[in-house]
């Protein structure tokens, strides 16, 4: 397992990337935007050499519980309690790790295994996930989805997100252009799926491919608009991800980095979904946690309205905690034994916590008040102009005007912030939204018959056998279409 200093060091490796309004950025390590993450993922590493971490991120052999090959109910809950404990601390934003990365080059090896028409594909998934395990490289995952462009094409047969330009014994040579995936800038390899489109001898080609990779751009969406106070972004100013594009220009893939797949296969994302939603989980218990600080701070413990926003605001976190418990308690299985938690309760967590985020955050942008938009920064506290004014409008109540600012401050970015907004439209669409997790749930509850004809079983005269198979395998519909202008 590398330590923080040798994933810094790993990020100067030649790699191309363009922050949109930033240009150009040589060195990512000390780039003003993306400095700031770097040292995030950074800390990632560096806390399982931390004895205070130790019991939640090692097994007792001393390796990492991410890199587990999950077989039982027992070990998706020590993934879970890893998973929810990393990303309570940075409210959910950090999103992809390289524990997330060993989920998808697990997904990657179960995938390829089900397809099972390429041995020497399945032997190289292996050893790809296994390499990661032991060394903790970073890999980020794209769907493959083509950008906006490429899909307005005029011919159909354009509108693909990467094609082959050359073959050759050792690989193939792709070209083109792939959607957004988030953490480009900060991972070292990028698993790119099968909604690219792009085929060879009947077969979707799915690939890694190294972020520093000859002929590839990384092109990464503008920075989070924040203070360059961290008092005053305390979020903000160390958990941006900055989502991007893929560009490819004749890059080399070779042969133990290619991916044959079905187009209709099962997709890899059995245990990704589960991860997202410690995730969402995290910034809903995140805003928890500062509602209930304010509540203290602000001098609104005895307020009943207040507490009645309060157990609102538990009822949903909670409502996904139990969904998530449920999912890893009652689980599924991989035909080679793998465990990945049951989808009927990872689908409902989701439903919920979509349903539940916009509630969270008006609740918690209601509840302390005006005083949430006004509150000081450490410099105007310091000022001494106007600091001994500001400590009396802001300080009392066992709170100096810097802890209850502080307070104030983490709360307002947490909802007010552009990073949450870039949270919320990114999530909210990123693997479908509510329609397509409705989809998910109609396709994975499996008891339609079961409780449709136990009903029928207590009625004392003869009844119908009911069967809505239908409704399970009705086809999902499909993602909105983009069509070019006429």
């Amino acid at each position: 397992m590398r330590t923080g200093s040798d994933y810094r060091t790993s990020l100067r490796d030649g790699r191309r990337v363009w922050v949109l309004n930033d240009g150009a950025v040589e060195d990512v390590v000390t780039h003003p935007a993306t400095s700031a993450m770097v040292e995030e993922y950074v800390a990632w590493y560096d806390r399982h050499f931390n004895p205070a971490w130790r019991e939640t991120l090692l097994t007792e052999s001393g390796a990492p519980v991410w890199a587990i090959l999950p077989r039982s109910a027992a070990d998706l809950r020590a993934l879970g309690r890893a998973y929810s404990a990393t990303t309570f601390i940075n409210a959910g934003n950090i999103t992809h790790t390289p524990a997330y990365g060993h989920l998808i080059a697990l997904g990657v090896e179960t995938t390829v295994r089900a397809y099972g028409k390429f041995p020497a594909q399945i032997e190289a998934a292996t050893e790809y996930r296994d390499s990661i395990a032991k060394t903790g490289r970073f890999l980020t995952f794209s769907s493959g989805q083509a950008t906006i462009g490429y899909r307005m094409r005029p011919d159909p047969n354009e509108r693909i997100a990467l094609r082959i330009v050359k073959e050759t014994p050792e690989g193939l040579f792709l070209t083109g252009k792939v959607g957004m995936f988030t953490s480009p800038a900060y991972a070292e390899d990028v698993y790119i799926g099968a909604n690219s489109t792009c085929e060879h001898n009947g077969h979707r080609v799915t690939c890694v491919i190294p972020i520093n990779a000859p002929g590839v751009t990384v092109l990464c969406r503008k920075v989070s608009v924040r203070d360059a106070n961290p008092f005053v972004s305390a979020l903000s100013a160390r958990n941006d991800e900055l989502d991007g594009q893929m560009w490819l220009d004749n890059v080399f893939v070779p042969n133990n980095r290619l991916f044959f797949l079905d187009a209709n296969v099962d997709p890899i994302a059995r245990w990704l979904f589960w991860h997202q939603l410690y995730c969402w989980l995290s910034k809903g218990e995140f805003a928890l946690g500062l509602g209930l600080a304010l509540t203290d701070a602000m001098g609104l413990v005895q307020q009943t309205p207040t507490v009645e926003m309060l157990i609102d605001m538990i009822a949903d976190v909670q409502t996904v905690r139990s969904c998530i418990t449920a999912a890893e308690l009652d689980p599924s299985f991989t035909p080679e034994g793998y465990c990945y938690p049951n989808h009927v309760h990872t689908a409902v967590g989701s439903l919920a916590m979509l349903k539940a985020r916009q509630r969270l955050t008006e609740t918690l942008r209601i509840l302390p008040g005006s005083s949430m938009i006004v509150a000081p920064s450490d410099t105007d506290l310091a000022s001494p102009e106007v600091g001994p004014g500001l400590e009396q409008s802001f300080g009392g109540g066992g709170y100096t005007a810097l802890q209850r600012s502080a307070l104030l401050q983490m709360a307002w970015d947490h909802v007010g912030s552009s990073l949450d907004g870039r949270e919320s439209t990114y999530e909210l669409h990123a693997n479908g939204g509510i329609p397509v997790w409705r989809a998910r749930l109609r396709r994975s509850f499996t008891r339609y018959n079961e409780l449709a004809n136990a009903v029928l079983k207590e009625i004392p005269i003869q009844m119908p056998a009911v069967d809505l198979s239908s409704i399970p395998a009705a086809p999902v519909a499909p993602r909105r279409i983009v069509a070019p202008a006429r």
